[in-house]
């Protein structure tokens, strides 16, 4: 195999699919991108940890077609350090590849490409098509209420349930619940519902476009995402998603307008304060005014207090700061809504787009 390609078309490509190769793979060849040249569709990158594969296309011209796999993490750092310009790979018969550009030269020792494990093809039964800077925002809105915990792996990752002409992205740890729709066209018999685990969705998160067409393909036990050149394969979370719409509140009882930054300000600030993950801020909500608040023993106490559009009771609760940060962060509108009944109910966010943030309180004394 050789090759002649850009330097910065090829760290492009290696920067999408680098990231699923593991730090201690099960197998040496998982250490390895494969890189396969044809004379009609140029050269492509593919990595796999055997859960969720990444493949994508890059312009090159290929003087020699073929195929070797080389190590993922040392290839990248070194055509990231080489000048801009042309690089040649020229990859003889026992897989060494010799690297060249300018007056750089490496040699890099590979494996064959028969090692490799079989990248999936979307063969499956149904495909859905969305816009792919959409499809990202959906799950930037959600994919941070995931559980970590991996006793409860049915929640290591985000539900999509295709049901009733839209789509439905949802997140929970069982402390807090994320949930944003969209409006999506397929036909009646492809209603569905799957689990994409957590670092699929992170290198959707990171590979998808701002704009362009997305292609979802479900097969049995798998989801595949065709975007641009590339192409995301990825094994399904094998399980029942709990009944997420039982934990949202049917009606609260009072409902705030917030400035969404001003909150956010907010609550940075007085979490300087906070000592660890089970620390809380105080939310005081009295006509047109919110007072938040954290007090931490022998370190001291912080208030700040934010302008809201409030007319009604004077009612206190406590939340985790960083938990109810977290939507803040990824939303963009202007002014969010909270709607609260007591201190012991769930909070809820709300905003102009068919988002939603189910928030438990923490107790407090």
């Amino acid at each position: 195999m050789k090759i002649k390609v850009a330097q910065s078309a090829l760290l492009s490509g290696l920067q999408v699919v680098q990231n699923v190769v593991g730090s201690r793979p099960s197998l040496p060849i998982l250490s390895n991108l494969l890189v396969t040249a044809t004379k009609e569709g140029g050269v492509t990158l593919s990595t796999t940890d055997l859960d969720v594969s990444i493949r994508t296309r890059v312009e090159a011209t290929v003087d020699r077609p073929g195929a070797t796999t080389l190590p993922a993490k040392r290839l990248s750092g070194i055509i990231r350090e080489l000048a801009a310009g042309e690089i040649e790979i020229d990859v003889d018969d026992k897989d060494a590849a010799d690297v060249t550009s300018g007056s750089s030269y490496f040699r890099i020792m590979g494996l064959s490409e028969d090692e490799f494990p079989p990248i999936p093809k979307a063969e499956g039964k149904f495909t859905y098509h969305l816009d792919q800077g959409v499809f990202r925002e959906m799950l930037r809105k959600t994919a941070y209420a995931a559980s970590t915990d991996e006793s409860r792996f049915v929640l290591n990752g985000v539900l999509l349930s295709f049901k009733n002409g839209k789509l439905t992205v949802v997140a929970t740890d069982g402390r807090r619940l994320a949930l944003v729709e969209n409006e999506v066209e397929f036909p009646k018999g492809s209603e569905q519902e799957m689990i994409l685990p957590t670092k699929a969705v992170n290198e959707l998160m990171h590979t998808l476009a701002d704009e362009g067409v997305l292609n979802i393909v479900y097969q049995t036990n798998q989801a595949i995402f065709e975007y641009g050149n590339t192409m995301l394969a990825s094994k399904l979370v094998d399980g029942n998603y709990p009944n997420y719409r039982q934990v949202i509140p049917a009606q609260s009882e009072q409902r705030v307008v917030i400035e969404r930054e001003s909150l956010l300000t907010a609550l940075k600030r007085v979490s300087l304060l906070a000592t660890d993950k089970t620390s809380s801020a105080k939310l005081t909500f009295a006509k047109n005014k919110l007072v938040v608040s954290i007090s931490a023993q022998d370190v001291g106490e912080a208030r700040e207090t934010v302008p809201v559009k409030y007319n009604g009771k004077e009612l206190t609760a406590a939340f985790n700061p960083d938990y109810l940060m977290d939507p803040l962060r990824t939303l963009n509108n202007d002014e969010i809504y909270m709607e609260l009944s007591d201190e012991l109910s769930p909070g809820v966010v709300k905003c102009d787009i068919p988002f939603l943030y189910v928030l438990m309180p923490m107790r407090v004394g």
